[in-house]
């Protein structure tokens, strides 16, 4: 195999697919990316056995070829050769490739492609289109409440399936960690009424989201049971789904919280980020103290002293006294678009619902904390 690529190019493609490749492997396959050679371009996939990438670029292949290449190492090599240098890859006795760029040359171990594990696909009935801001705007106001507790297996990615509302079918994106809880929905895309509702991996989600930072259009979805696939020009991301059942996240959303409280959302996070700098690293708590049009920010930390912050509100219920992690709420108001945030709530130990005045598609639920 002997390859001639644009240094840009090559550290692109080695970008999309590297990050899959955990550092530590017991399985030494599973550190190396494959390189496939032919015609005018090259593949690159990565995998750690739940998830795959495969990404193209345009090279000028003077002998077809494959191998298996050290993923990181080949990343860190290319990242800091310089920007505009053509890159030769040679395999010379199916064990070492050369790589050459200007006067750096470097030679690394290569193991047997056919030891490669390629991930079988199987049947991916339900497919359809949808644009790559629609499905940035599902990920980004969901992704945030995922669990990270892994004996919550079901809860450590994003619940996507086809809701029944007052306003037809939704295609509903939801999370939560059992603290917090964010749902975002749109209309239905064309050919996705029918898909079953699936659980897509936390990591599944990242790796989707750094490629639409980089794409327009539409990405194209498959899926089954099982399997999703994303395809991309040029990259493809086929991932296990989560084996287990989403719990009823409809039952935790309170429906008769009578107390509303609306007021500037940038003016709140900033607030809340000012006095949560006194409050101790395990809980974050502060305490909301309502009244009339104003609302009383405070923080007493046996340890580091006390903190307190008035702010005007639209508010008219009775007076109450809430507390919530600061740490939570900073991560829901940073998803609100508009100017202005809802809070609905209806005592100190129930959950609270948070809206947005501009995205009405997109919802959150807070558990309060005892402060």
């Amino acid at each position: 195999m002997k390859v001639t690529i644009e240094r840009n190019s090559l550290l692109k493609s080695l970008a999309h697919v590297q990050s899959v490749v955990e550092r530590r492997n017991t399985i030494p396959i599973l550190s190396n990316v494959m390189f496939e050679a032919e015609g005018n371009e090259v593949a690159l996939t990565a995998t750690d056995l739940d998830i795959a990438i495969v990404d193209r670029t345009g090279a000028n292949v003077v002998d077809a070829g494959s191998t298996t290449i050290p993923a990181h190492t080949l990343f860190d090599i290319v990242r800091k050769l310089p920007d505009g240098s053509e890159v030769d890859l040679t395999l010379e006795d199916g064990e070492r490739l050369t790589v050459k760029a200007g006067r750096s040359r470097f030679t690394l171990a290569c193991l047997d492609r056919e030891e490669f594990p390629v991930m079988n696909e199987g049947d991916l009935p339900h497919r359809f289109a949808i644009a790559a801001e629609e499905l940035k705007r599902l990920i980004d106001k969901a992704r945030f409440a995922i669990s990270t507790e892994e004996t919550r297996y079901y809860l450590n990615g994003i619940y996507l399936h086809v809701a029944d509302t007052e306003d037809g079918p939704r295609l509903r994106a939801v999370a939560t960690d059992g603290h917090r809880l964010a749902q975002v929905e749109q209309e239905v895309p064309e050919g996705a009424s029918g898909i079953p509702g699936i659980i897509i991996p936390r990591k599944t989600v990242a790796e989707v989201r750094k490629l639409i930072d980089e794409f327009e259009g539409a990405v194209e979805i498959a899926l089954s049971d099982t399997k999703i696939r994303f395809s991309f020009n040029g990259a493809v991301i086929t991932s296990k789904l989560i084996d287990g059942t989403f719990p009823d996240y409809s039952r935790v959303i309170p429906k008769g919280n009578d107390k509303e409280l609306q007021m500037d959302c940038r003016l709140m996070a900033e607030a809340v980020d000012r006095v949560s700098t006194i409050s101790s690293d395990k809980t974050r708590s502060v305490k909301f103290s309502l009244a009339d049009d104003l609302l009383t920010l405070s923080v007493n930390s046996p340890d580091s002293g006390t903190a307190t912050e008035e702010l005007s509100a639209a508010y008219t219920a009775d007076p109450m006294d809430i507390g919530f992690n600061s740490r939570y709420l900073l991560d829901i108001l940073a998803q609100v678009e508009g100017e202005t945030v809802i809070l609905q709530l209806a005592d100190a130990s129930a959950p609270t619902v948070l809206s947005d005045t501009i995205d009405e598609a997109a919802l959150y639920v807070l558990m309060p904390m005892r402060v």
